[in-house]
């Protein structure tokens, strides 16, 4: 099995940028498909982006897209959330998750079988 360990999250003013990194420790990120999610106090765990399948396909929610770059570095066994034009509503703690359908769009945090630690990315106005 994988283990996703979340790195990168800080406090950014609105309009700046972070980037996320999750690595992974067990087998290597390229035997799964990734994703993005993100809690704020109070609200229920949504999907951010997932990169998955032949090719590094990409999915967003509506919220980030344009805005938000997910990707993946094989070779480095490593995920990247490039976040841009950050706003005070992408306050949250952001977590890195894993499911071994590759080919698949998954947007359900309940359909993930691996999940990190979390990182708490803070956007003051």
């Amino acid at each position: 099995q994988v283990q996703p360990v979340e790195s990168g999250g800080g406090l950014v003013q609105a309009g700046g940028s972070l980037r996320l990194s999750c690595a992974a420790s067990g087998r290597t990120l390229s035997s799964y498909a990734m994703g993005w999610f993100r809690q704020a106090p109070g609200k229920e765990r949504e999907f951010v982006a997932t990169v998955y399948g032949a090719g590094s396909r990409t999915y967003y929610a509506d919220s980030v897209k344009g805005r938000f770059t997910i990707s993946r570095d094989d070779a480095k066994n490593t995920v990247y959330l490039q976040m841009n034009s950050l706003k005070p509503e992408d306050t949250a703690v952001y977590y890195c998750a894993a499911h071994r359908n590759t080919g698949i769009v998954r947007v359900k945090a309940s359909l993930y079988d691996y999940w990190g630690q979390g990182t708490q990315v803070t956007v003051s106005a």
